[in-house]
């Protein structure tokens, strides 16, 4: 859908976010809703992406939509850019214990490559706006690599 650089509002520090296209949740209230069309944006290939994540050179956000929808593709460009050093931030519908379920599928295999999930779909009667990196208070910050090691799902820690 975009590309959005130096956004400081999709994770720690600065970051190229991703928006993805396409999201089954369609949560009330969402602020992304032009982005729930599985057919909108543009296709843009692996190398292409990099490209422009290592001309700017941030950190990186997969957002949308939702980014799992897409886990199959997603995975080469994950594996890419942390190759490169990268660090990975996810923003997702689906709950953390549902991915490492299987659920959708190859999202499991993704969070090897991704540093931080934002997890749960936004519920409006939980709309925090003095939350940081989430929109409702359902919404989870979790340590990927950290939740993985312990068999638990851990809360990623602000710096």
């Amino acid at each position: 859908m975009d590309i959005v650089d130096g956004t400081s509002v999709d994770g720690s520090g600065l970051r190229t976010s991703i928006y993805f296209a396409g999201c089954a949740h369609r949560c009330p209230g969402c602020h992304n809703e032009h982005t729930w069309d599985f057919t909108a944006g543009k296709d843009m290939t692996v190398a292409e992406l990099m490209e422009h994540i290592k001309e700017e050179g941030f950190n990186v956000t997969f957002s949308g939509g939702d980014p799992l929808y897409q886990s199959e593709a997603l995975i080469e460009l994950a594996r890419r850019i942390k190759t490169e050093g990268y660090n990975i931030w996810c923003y997702t519908g689906f709950c953390f214990e549902d991915i490492l379920g299987g659920e959708p599928e190859n999202a499991k295999e993704l969070l090897d490559y991704i540093d931080v999930v934002v997890d749960g779909p936004f519920i409006m009667n939980f709309k925090d706006t003095s939350l940081r990196f989430r929109g409702s208070s359902n919404q989870r910050i979790i340590d990927v690599k950290k939740s993985l090691r312990t068999g638990k799902t851990e809360e990623w820690t602000f710096d």
